[in-house]
């Protein structure tokens, strides 16, 4: 008896089936990146119970992913500064595109579809002019680059599409850095991270900054809640004495909320930010720091420190039901929720930076 996958692959052949959609996967909750024990790197479909649903290799170290709506594929970006991506048919594993970045621009290893899926904005360092651009290409047309605009800022690490579907929120993180220099960070005295809102076709609708002495907080990873309120990870570029908060809040028209600026909580995060996630029912905005091996989760309300989870090498984070899941580059995934933490899985794998959690899921 022809099995559905092998059912699907002869359809997909022939041409005359439909786009598989994340049922076809296996219908996972997260997407993220990891390295086998054997030293393979793969993309992985993560169910909200630590089930992988689906595994397929890709050629190097990743960093995000960015989930189409509809249909089941990924872009994978390679680690930061990259100048590839690949876009990945999950049920099949088959390559449907590469993306190359043009002359004089890198990936930040995130992007974002349009709400339809037809478009793809992925963010971009335009070195030689120390400027962030938003980079646009035409799912429809075989993910073919139709242009660029300028993201207001330098840096722009990730980006997210508003719940209007109309909008774009910008972490521009306010680095400057250049290939030739690798990873060396060029501006860090006069950095201005900031958090941006453009049209789909890149104008401006609202910027908004830190206070002055924050200007090293660099505006990093993003999160939505359902209402349009922007959760936001920060790393600090400055010196290790007292250390500022590396998370944050902010609503259209009105001034950014830190949180965890009170009693020493921050320095358990050492200064760095790696993941933000609002809970499933939006109560809470947790961030993760590998770096303090550390998850805070605060009253979104309140402001208050809610939960707070030690885990050796955390850094993806999503939203789980009543609370949230989080990964570890020592393979562990574990539930943090107001029942308090409990271990899910300890898979063979080592977890890389984010869980990216599908629309709907």
């Amino acid at each position: 008896m022809t099995s559905r996958r092998g059912f699907l692959m002869g359809m997909l052949a022939s041409g005359l089936a439909p786009a598989a959609t994340w049922a076809d996967a296996g219908a996972p909750d997260y997407l993220s990146a990891g390295q086998a024990m054997d030293g393979s790197y793969s993309l992985y479909g993560l169910a909200s119970d630590g089930s992988i649903r689906f595994r397929q290799q890709i050629p190097g170290r990743g960093h995000a992913a960015a989930a189409h709506p509809h249909k089941a594929q990924a872009v994978g970006f390679a680690r930061r500064p990259g100048t590839f991506a690949f876009v990945l048919d999950c049920v099949t594993g088959h390559t449907v595109a590469e993306l190359s970045s043009p002359k004089g621009r890198h990936f930040y290893g995130h992007g974002v579809f349009s709400r339809d899926g037809s478009l793809l904005y992925t963010p971009e360092n335009d070195y030689d002019n120390a400027a962030g651009v938003i980079g646009v290409w035409d799912v429809t047309a075989g993910y073919k680059r139709l242009g660029e605009f300028n993201s207001r800022g330098v840096g722009p690490h990730d980006a997210r599409l508003m719940p209007d579907g109309e909008t774009l929120v910008i972490a521009n993180g306010g680095i400057e850095t250049h290939p030739d220099s690798g990873r060396a960070k060029l501006n860090i005295p006069v950095m201005q991270p900031s958090l941006v809102y453009l049209s789909l076709e890149g104008e401006l609708l609202e910027q908004v900054e830190l206070d002055p002495a924050l200007h090293m907080n660099s505006i990093r990873h993003l999160d939505l809640r359902r209402d349009g309120l922007v959760g936001f990870a920060m790393q600090w570029q400055g010196g290790q004495g007292d250390l500022p908060p590396v998370l944050g809040m902010h609503r259209r028209g009105s001034a950014p909320r830190l949180l965890g600026a009170e009693g020493g909580v921050a320095d358990a995060m050492n200064g760095y930010g790696g993941s933000v996630a609002f809970s499933g029912d939006g109560r809470l905005l947790a961030v993760s720091s590998p770096r303090g091996g550390m998850v805070q989760a605060y009253d979104v309300e309140t402001g208050a420190l809610a939960e707070s989870l030690a885990l050796e090498d955390v850094c993806g984070l999503g939203a789980a039901p009543g609370g949230f899941i989080a990964s570890s580059g020592t393979g562990a995934l574990v539930r943090l929720s107001a029942d308090g933490v409990s271990p899910i899985d300890r898979a063979e794998v080592r977890w890389d930076n984010h869980l990216v959690r599908l629309t709907g899921a």
